[in-house]
């Protein structure tokens, strides 16, 4: 029993250090690691003019982004309504939400944010949408795009369960 309990903590330590060294390692990576925050983009043509319409956008599954402050990278889901580009952020209201999740709450403190898309770098702010004409085809968009058309009600939004980002242009 003894040397069951010694391969059981070996290896249970073993895996502790191999992601310990994965997510720290993935800190100085020039961007985001699939769903593993990065580190600041390091690579990427540097745009002057912001698109004015998004819709090019609008097929792609995810997009990657790299906050200011702090400065790290991460993939995400995106939408596009109108031409203008958003950005979702679910289970907000969780415990595991907010562990997992600390963008959206970075964002809110500051929301300067660079987009990586197609090799392109554009600056943006990232402005917290909470109410509006928006919300219902953005939530039909990201219902149909990501959900397998399971409806998403307004009450998402409004119970912070469900965060929405407008990416607009940052000088």
């Amino acid at each position: 029993m003894k040397l069951f309990a010694k391969i059981v903590l070996g290896t249970v330590l073993a895996v502790t250090a191999i992601v310990a060294v994965v997510l720290i390692g993935a800190r100085f990576a020039d961007g985001p690691l699939e769903i593993i925050a990065g580190g600041p983009f390091t690579s990427g043509e540097p745009q002057l003019a912001v698109p004015s319409d998004w819709s090019f956008v609008k097929d792609m599954e995810t997009i990657e982004f790299q906050s200011l402050e702090p400065p790290r990278s991460r993939t995400v889901w995106v939408l596009v309504h109108e031409g203008r580009l958003f950005i979702p952020s679910g289970y907000m209201d969780s415990a595991w939400g907010r562990i997992w999740k600390q963008w959206p709450i970075e964002a809110e403190r500051d929301g300067r944010i660079i987009t990586r898309i197609d090799g392109k770098l554009h600056n943006h702010n990232l402005v917290r949408l909470r109410e509006g004409s928006m919300l219902k085809p953005l939530l039909e968009q990201l219902s149909r795009k990501y959900m397998g058309g399971q409806p998403i009600p307004e009450a998402a939004v409004a119970s912070g369960a469900l965060w929405l980002f407008e990416l607009t242009p940052r000088a």
